[in-house]
C-alpha cells in the first residue's frame, strides 16, 4: 500500500509517520528530507535551496517532482511507500498520479493530522534535534534529561528554518495551497482525519487500526 500522511508544521507527522513504518514495513518518503540532502550536497541547486527553505516559501514544483519520481520508479520502494510533505498543491497530485499509473501503483489512503496553531508554533520553536544521535526532543512537551538522552548537550541543534516568522510562513502557506489537497482526497473517499491535539499514542492507535482494516 501507499499512503500520504497530511498535517501542518508541527502536526507530528515525522512521529508517527516512523511509527506506521515499523508497524506496516513501509518506507517513508519525505520531502523535507530529499530536500535537505539535496541541500547538504553543498552545491549551487542545493544552496538556492536552502535560501527558500529559511525563508518559509515551497519549493519549485519540478525540482521536487523529480526528487519524488526518482523515489516512485525505484523497484525497492514498490507499493510500500508513505509520502510525508508531499503533494503540497493540485499540480503536484496532477504528477504524483501520473508518476503512481506509469509505475503501476496507487495512493490507497490519506492520513490528515489536525492540530491548533498555538500548539503547533510550541511544537516547532521547542524542537531541538540531536546532531550525534538523531533524536528529537522539544523543550516544552519532551525536554532532553540524563534518562533519555546520553550525548553532550553540545550535538543540540535548532533547525534554521525554525524560527517564528518562518513558521507563521509555512502554516499560511499550508492553509492557503494544502487544503485544497486535503479537499481532493475527500471527494476521493480517501481521507481519514485525525485529531493531533490527542496523545501521541492515541492518534497512532486510530491511524493504524484505520490502515489495518484496509
Amino acid at each position: 500500500m501507499n499512503i500520504i500522511l497530511f498535517g501542518p508544521p508541527g502536526a507530528g507527522k515525522g512521529t508517527q509517520g516512523d511509527n506506521l513504518v515499523k508497524k506496516f514495513n513501509l518506507i517513508k518518503i519525505s520531502a523535507g528530507d530529499l530536500l535537505r540532502q539535496e541541500i547538504n550536497k553543498n552545491n549551487q541547486t542545493g544552496i538556492k535551496l536552502k535560501d527558500t527553505i529559511d525563508k518559509g516559501n515551497l519549493v519549485d514544483d519540478t525540482i521536487i517532482n523529480d526528487l519524488i519520481n526518482r523515489v516512485i520508479s525505484n523497484k525497492k520502494y514498490f507499493n510500500k511507500m508513505i509520502f510525508d510533505g508531499y503533494p503540497r498543491n493540485i499540480p503536484q497530485i496532477k504528477y504524483l498520479d501520473e508518476s503512481l499509473i506509469k509505475n503501476n501503483q496507487k495512493i490507497s489512503c490519506v492520513i490528515n493530522i489536525n492540530v491548533d496553531y498555538d500548539v503547533m508554533v510550541k511544537r516547532i520553536l521547542g524542537r531541538q534535534l540531536c546532531s550525534n544521535c538523531g533524536c528529537i526532543f522539544n523543550k516544552y512537551y519532551n525536554p532532553p534529561n540524563a534518562n533519555n538522552h546520553k550525548c553532550d548537550s553540545k550535538y543540540l541543534e535548532i533547525r534554521s528554518d525554525d524560527n517564528e516568522v518562518t513558521v507563521k510562513k509555512r502554516f499560511d502557506t499550508y492553509k492557503s495551497q494544502t487544503l485544497p489537497v486535503i479537499e481532493h482526497y475527500r471527494k476521493e473517499s480517501l481521507l481519514l482525519e485525525v485529531n493531533g491535539m490527542n496523545e501521541i499514542s492515541s492518534i497512532y492507535k486510530e491511524i493504524s487500526d484505520f490502515i489495518g482494516r484496509l
